[in-house]
């Protein structure tokens, strides 16, 4: 027999007890892009809570259309062990470039986040920031529908000991944070740059170079990066956003751990 309310009954309480327990998070990540879920993923798989909010009904960014709807992407040379790592076929297509299926890149990739711990919300945007002392500590998320509805609903907090911005084009982290806090980004103008043309070497180069803090506790990574600190796009070649995410993560776990020798430390000398 199939009850109708028990199936409504185990979707609202499994999915209030995950959003219940993600309220406070070592990490928010805002997009589920290729290089949100790639930063996603190499935290989680260190065993830190990790919480990313997706706006749309579909995570993945603009992976899944490939290039013009033609869905395929291309990735280089430096990012192959990327895709091995996350069982995802490619064949070669010249000399240091690869050929894959852009939804089999975005099936493993969202896939292998999930399984190393990360939590997945889609259909939530994040609308502001939480600062205290200058200091990002946490997002501002309500339903994306409500946005999209234009409705009055308050929105509800999530606590974090730091934020990635994995946006894409749009940057929308920083740009709310560049305009809330009267232009102290860490960038060349103070606010977010804007990108640049397309120039896919130039921005495949500038993107690991861009990703990094934007303002005290927000990184940036992916596109948000390049849009942020005046980058140019890639379009639909990939190995940089999944290096930006993997680089992202190194960068928050060196902070991470370093916080954390810090503490036990005066722990121990408290002692």
């Amino acid at each position: 027999m199939i009850d109708e309310v028990q199936i409504s009954r185990a979707i609202i309480s499994s999915y209030y007890d995950e959003l219940l327990s993600s309220l406070e998070a070592d990490v928010v990540i805002g997009g589920a892009g290729p290089s949100g879920l790639s930063a996603a993923y190499f935290l989680a798989r260190e065993g830190l809570k990790v919480v990313v909010f997706e706006r749309h009904l579909r995570p993945g960014g603009g992976m899944a259309g490939g290039g013009m709807l033609f869905n395929k992407i291309v990735v280089q040379e430096e990012a192959r062990s990327l895709l091995e790592l996350w069982g995802i076929r490619f064949r070669p297509f010249a000399q240091k470039y690869y050929v894959a299926s852009s939804l089999e890149a975005l099936a493993g990739l969202l896939l292998s986040s999930l399984r190393a711990g990360a939590h997945i919300f889609n259909g939530i945007a994040i609308e502001d920031v939480m600062v205290r002392n200058s200091k990002v500590q946490g997002v501002v998320i309500n339903w994306s529908a409500v946005d999209m509805a234009g409705l009055h609903v308050d929105p509800l907090t999530v606590r974090s000991h730091f934020v990635i911005d994995a946006t894409g084009h749009a940057a929308e982290i920083a740009q709310v944070v560049a305009r809330k806090t009267e232009g102290k980004l860490l960038t060349a103008t103070g606010g977010v740059v804007g990108e640049r043309p397309m120039w896919a070497e130039e921005g495949e180069r500038l993107l690991l170079v861009n990703t990094r803090e934007v303002y005290p506790n927000l990184y940036v990574c992916g596109m948000a990066a390049n849009a942020v600190f005046g980058g140019p796009r890639m379009g639909p070649i990939f190995g940089g956003m999944l290096l930006s995410g993997q680089r992202v993560a190194q960068l928050i776990l060196e902070r991470y751990r370093a916080q954390k020798n810090n503490l036990n430390q005066k722990e121990n000398q408290n002692r």
